[in-house]
């Protein structure tokens, strides 16, 4: 049992530890200390001593704190709350400050609820579309998730209320995910999947990151120490709480060893005896207990001052029109083609119209599982399309169903009979809760078939059809773009209905933009062979080459980009201007609106790198603006692309690396739609790579004085032309031979001590 004083607790192994609560653990026992390392129950912590107790509970896009009978899987009823755009929907609006508002309302209202933790966001990647929790995810791309989050972590904390990264890491499907390894390589481990929490970490310091339930490369996450202490501390300087993802703890002593605080949710005291017994038994060192209820301490510290904060009353109206600007900043419009001379929208107040689909009346808005909220109200879309529809008669037929009941065929022919009256229709189409859900992932992108029946019948007997979509996965499209106009709603929280009238209407420009890719067919999707899985063990095979990276990079056509959506305007860029310096690469370009409507854009910047030395993706996202533009109005903006996100991880170097030379950056409207295009030349940095016996004889030679270092070593005959008679190219061939191997082709005219001695002075 040791006595530590929390007030001037740090590890000693870990300099970037800088944690100090306002609570002295002097007196605490082992045991209270091991306490403080569990939660007393569902969703709060642990009183001990003079430690209080906080409440975590459910994001990421609403606060679900259940009144009774708590539970992880949303079951038991939770206090009303605002459901705004859960991520698949908010991460559309390409937003930063739109998102930072979001966040700090969600903190409004875990305020008013008394809860100190939000568990969200979610960072994870859109590795594959058939992930059944990929709606609570922003993007399939790290720095467009990564800005996002960051945006989202500082307006929730600016409440004083604390956030929770998750989850932490690679954890990309549902199937098996509590067993689950995800065997990934380190390049893509750091550049795709690890990318966006540093990027959250170093920029927003969250309170908790929250490790996952799967493992990495076979070991679970919450005894990963190289994850929760080595890379999460030790690099990225994180001075908060790991928490455990609900029941993701299997073995709490090899957790804590490994860097784990808290335990969630409580195992009635059990775990907490099976540390302080592996304590005594000198199987686990106590200062990793100390460190752990040292941050725990902090956490609550942390809590308690929030709790203090002047935070302004939860207004659920207000809230309710954030959450409908929201959602309208995040709808996008795929596809708007004219029919007789005309596109389809927006829809003109006072026209006829047939508002078709199950969707439309009984709307779906959010996912299943761990993050569902209780509403404080639902916008339904039929009504707020007949609210903005002025005189008109708005019909409406359900044309299916989701569950299976009824008489497909007669509901179906009822809606085209409607459709065919009407002056233009409006279809909704989607999934609904029960076939796509935290828990399970789908087995396909389909659209039920009675849905796609419905369509065609409906374009066959009316030209002027618009589709809108509600779903958390992407879905296979090509059989919906039978229609000229078509919406992507995603989830846009309660709000839904309303938001969607406004775009439909014109009221709102559309203006959000895809963060997936849509492909033509999941076959073509990079996990395709690979998802989810078998045996506990996932193959990440596509490597670095996730979403539009793959689809780049094997020129295969997709149905609508990454980055994609139109607008009811049109934009022009023009005078691209580059410049770099050690902060990474300042872009601006001209942007303006050429048609006859106000609207905002989403400026996207990829950046290239020809002639790298190492594999990398065709084009990557590497920042982007928005601006709001008047017609004909033009406006420069201007965006860094930070040096950090230039870099890739070196594997041989085991760290990030810039390389040096020229850079070619995109100003571009989607990931295949550029506008303006420029070059930079960027200094890279140094790397010095020791010299080995393994090191081969094509990197010997890049050094200065290798060639004639070596030439005078070893008794190799003058080029004879005999490379040519063998038909090879001698210089390239020998290039990759391991230096250690001239020994045996050098006869016995050089040793190895030889070799080593010769290598040392060109290192030097």
């Amino acid at each position: 049992m040791t006595a530590l004083d929390a007030t001037d607790a740090t590890d000693p192994t870990d300099p970037t530890d800088t944690a100090t609560p306002e609570f002295s653990l002097a007196g605490l026992s082992l045991a209270e200390r091991a306490a403080l390392g569990s939660g007393a129950d569902f969703w709060t912590t642990k009183t001990v001593g003079p430690v209080p107790a906080l409440t975590l509970t459910d994001g990421p896009h609403g606060v679900r704190l259940q009144a009774e009978d708590a539970d992880h899987l949303g079951i038991s009823a939770s206090r009303p709350a605002t459901c705004f755009p859960p991520a698949v929907g908010l991460g559309q609006s390409w937003d930063t400050e739109l998102v930072a508002e979001v966040g700090r309302a969600l903190g409004v209202e875990s305020r008013a609820l008394g809860v100190d933790v939000l568990l969200g966001p979610g960072v994870n990647i859109k590795r594959d579309p058939r992930c059944g929790r990929n709606f609570e995810y922003f993007s399939e791309d790290p720095q467009l998730t990564g800005t996002l989050a960051t945006a989202w972590v500082r307006g929730l904390q600016s409440t004083g209320v604390g956030a929770s990264l998750k989850h932490f890491a690679a954890n990309n499907t549902e199937n098996d995910r509590m067993r689950s390894s995800s065997d990934v390589a380190a390049r893509p481990l750091r550049e795709i999947y690890l990318r966006a929490f540093q990027q959250v970490v170093q920029q927003a310091q969250p309170w908790t990151v929250m490790c996952s339930y799967n493992r990495i490369n076979g070991t679970y996450a919450s005894e990963n120490r190289w994850l929760l202490t080595d890379v999460l501390r030790g690099e990225w300087g994180f001075d908060g709480v790991v928490v455990s993802d609900w029941g993701a703890v299997q073995d709490r002593v090899a957790s804590v060893a490994a860097g784990l605080d808290l335990e969630m949710p409580g195992a009635g005291g059990t775990t907490d005896a099976q540390v302080v017994a592996a304590v005594e038994a000198g199987e686990l060192d106590a200062a990793s207990v100390d460190l752990a209820a040292t941050r725990t301490a902090a956490l609550a510290a942390r809590g308690l001052a929030g709790r203090g904060l002047p935070v302004a009353p939860f207004d659920p109206a207000a809230h309710h029109a954030l959450a409908r600007r929201a959602a309208a900043n995040s709808v996008v419009l795929l596809k708007n083609d004219p029919v007789e001379g005309a596109p389809v929208l927006p829809l003109t107040a006072g026209r006829p119209l047939a508002v078709l689909g199950a969707f439309a009346a009984a709307p779906r808005y959010q996912g299943g599982g761990s993050s569902h909220v209780n509403p404080t109200q639902v916008d339904v879309p039929l009504d707020e399309i007949r609210a903005l529809a002025g005189n008109a008669e708005v019909t409406h037929a359900p044309g299916f169903t989701t569950d299976g009941t009824g008489d497909a065929a007669t509901l179906r022919a009822e809606a085209v009979a409607l459709a065919a009256a009407a002056e233009t229709a409006v279809v909704f189409l989607g999934l609904a809760a029960h076939q796509e859900s935290e828990g399970f992932d789908r087995e396909d992108i389909e659209l039920p078939r009675e849905q796609l029946e419905l369509l065609a019948e409906v374009v066959r007997v009316q030209p002027r059809t618009a589709v809108v979509l509600s779903h958390g996965g992407v879905l296979r499209l090509a059989p919906v773009t039978a229609a000229p106009a078509l919406l992507d709603g995603a989830l846009l929280g309660q709000a839904a209905g309303g938001a969607l009238a406004d775009v439909l209407f014109g009221r709102v420009n559309p203006s959000g933009r895809l963060t997936e890719t849509i492909p033509v067919r999941l076959q073509d999707t990079p996990a395709y062979l690979d998802f989810p899985g078998e045996h506990s063990h996932v193959a990440y095979g596509e490597g670095l080459f996730v979403g539009y990276r793959w689809y780049d990079a094997r020129d295969i056509e997709v149905a609508f980009p990454f980055g994609h959506g139109l607008s009811y305007t049109d934009f022009a860029y023009g005078d691209l201007e580059l410049s770099a310096d050690e902060q990474g690469i300042s872009a601006s370009v001209t942007v303006t609106n050429t048609g006859d409507r106000t609207g905002r854009e989403v400026v996207q910047f990829y950046v290239s790198k020809p002639g790298s030395a190492v594999a990398r993706p065709l084009r990557e996202l590497k920042g982007h603006t928005t601006v709001t533009l008047d017609a004909g109005a033009s406006e420069r903006v201007t965006t860094l692309l930070p040096r950090t996100g230039l870099a890739y991880w070196d594997t041989r170097a085991e760290r990030w690396i810039v390389e040096g030379g020229a850079y070619e950056v995109l100003a571009a409207a989607s990931s295949r739609d550029p506008r303006a295009s420029a070059s930079v030349e960027l200094v890279g940095d140094e790397l010095d790579l020791p010299l080995t016996l393994d090191s081969t004889l094509g990197e010997v030679m890049s050094l200065p004085g290798a060639a004639e270092t070596l030439a005078a070593l070893l008794p190799f005959p003058q080029d004879t032309g005999d490379g040519d008679a063998l038909g090879i190219d001698m210089a390239r061939m020998m290039a990759s031979i391991p230096v250690r191997r001239l020994v045996s082709f050098a006869g016995g005219a050089v040793t190895t001590a030889d070799l080593e001695e010769q290598l040392a002075r060109l290192q030097a």
